[in-house]
């Protein structure tokens, strides 16, 4: 408790509360609003709020796996979180968002930019319509959203972004260079924007997970052959959420949850590139296990699970797809 309290006071050392933004938000809910949160870490992160009364909105795409997660949350809390169904891809994401709840006579206090895409391969077989999709919703979505709802969060002089991106993001990933490089995005773009706003009463938090068990991995690795999939150590989206709650609301900048992860996390930076990168690609890579290149490096984005994100520029190969399935950024 008396961390907690010693934790506020320094949060809040620099805030100064515009009268009219707090205004215009009386009388209405906080909402922590979680993209990607009808499966896997979104889900997990959301219920852990909940369970701590907080008011939860649902961003997703499929409204049959929002319904299922909204079932979850209630039967847990008691609470019927609000759902909505929404592509983060969409230049008009974070206003559609916004209105939702409006009607709900709530209002966006905490941010959780979970939602992202998962591609794996040999860059040159990639399509680039499923590239652009990576960057798309991986880098851009994650950054209008929060650009979109900082300001009235600092006038207000509360309220948090948590994103989350991937241990992944602390190095170069062969095999999955676009989704190792749109990680490493969020863990800068966090810790810079987390010291932009010190002091001004608003938290902000980037997730690094190592391999967690959803199904956001076949994505990346069709015939789960990578030594990684056999090698690694795999955390449940529980214990993710747990810790993200947690790292969070002491005020951690960087959330590493799991004691091998953490243990990882302490060692990465000290290490060369020279020796990281070959090893990285040796887990990555499905041919260590016998599996013809041609099997599985075929460019094509598979059967991640959270959310779905239609693209919006997709090359003509792709675009006859109509939705890209998108996971947890883990």
């Amino acid at each position: 408790m008396v961390f907690q309290f010693l934790s506020d006071k320094w949060l809040n050392r620099r805030r100064k509360i515009d009268a009219d933004s707090v205004a215009a938000v009386e009388g209405k809910s906080p909402a922590v609003v979680v993209t990607g949160g009808s499966r896997g870490i979104g889900l997990a992160i959301a219920l852990q709020f909940a369970k701590r009364g907080h008011r939860v909105a649902l961003v997703a795409i499929n409204e049959a796996r929002l319904a299922a997660a909204s079932k979850i949350i209630h039967e847990a809390t008691g609470q019927i979180p609000l759902t909505f169904r929404c592509d983060v891809g969409d230049p008009q994401a974070a206003r559609r968002i916004g209105k939702h709840l409006d009607e709900h006579d709530c209002y966006l206090d905490i941010l959780v930019n979970n939602a992202g895409v998962g591609i794996g391969g040999k860059l040159i077989l990639q399509d680039i319509g499923e590239i652009e999709n990576v960057i798309r919703t991986n880098i851009i979505a994650l950054t209008r959203l929060t650009s979109h709802v900082l300001p009235e969060m600092l006038a207000r002089g509360r309220g948090g972004v948590i994103n989350v991106s991937s241990l992944g993001g602390l190095m170069p990933g062969p095999y999955e260079a676009v989704y190792y490089a749109s990680k490493a995005y969020v863990v800068s773009f966090t810790r810079a924007l987390a010291s932009e706003v010190s002091g001004r009463g608003v938290r902000v938090s980037c997730v690094l997970p190592g391999p967690v068990k959803t199904d956001f991995h076949d994505a990346l690795d069709r015939e789960k052959r990578a030594l990684y999939r056999r090698l690694l150590r795999w955390d449940t989206p529980e214990l993710v959420g747990l810790s993200t709650y947690r790292g969070y609301r002491s005020g951690r900048k960087i959330i590493v949850p799991g004691v091998s992860n953490a243990l990882l996390y302490s060692i990465i930076g000290f290490l060369p590139y020279a020796l990281t990168v070959p090893v990285l690609g040796l887990l990555l890579d499905p041919r260590t296990s016998g599996t013809k290149p041609d099997q599985v490096h075929d460019g094509k984005l598979r059967q991640p699970s959270s959310i779905e994100v239609a693209p919006t520029t997709p090359s003509t190969d792709f675009a006859s797809k109509q939705k890209t399935l998108v996971d947890t950024a883990n």
